[in-house]
């Protein structure tokens, strides 16, 4: 019997994989913290998901009906939008990417003790033990 990973991982292994994207983009935000006219960008799960979800097309018997699918072009990037606008027209706010940063990285900690957990019941399984 064949084990398929896609589902045996419950979606952890994907959610790390956004956290850390993300991370990558908070970490970028926060080294261009003093670069003029540079623009913070994020990244979110819902825009990531409305994503997948567009590319993914509904199965028809007929030509009368509807394809399901979306035009959705959005990877879920998106600019963030400045509490204070400063003089030089950079919109990194460092408190906020301080917070968001670590906010991700203890999520990015769940979802990896999560998925340690799976792994670690399917090697039981496997074994016996």
């Amino acid at each position: 019997m064949a084990i398929s990973f896609d589902k045996a991982f419950a979606g952890h292994d994907k959610m790390l994989g956004f956290r850390s994207a993300r991370a990558a983009i908070l970490a970028n935000n926060i080294a261009n913290a003093d670069t003029p006219n540079y623009k913070a960008r994020d990244i979110s799960f819902d825009g990531m998901l409305a994503n997948e979800q567009a590319k993914l097309k509904l199965s028809a018997t007929s030509q009368n009906h509807l394809s399901g699918g979306s035009s959705a072009t959005e990877s879920g990037l998106f600019y963030r939008n400045p509490n204070q606008p400063s003089l030089d027209g950079n919109t990194v706010d460092m408190q906020r990417e301080q917070a968001e940063f670590a906010e991700n990285s203890l999520q990015f900690d769940t979802s990896f003790m999560f998925l340690d957990r799976k792994i670690s019941g399917m090697k039981k399984a496997l074994t016996g033990n």
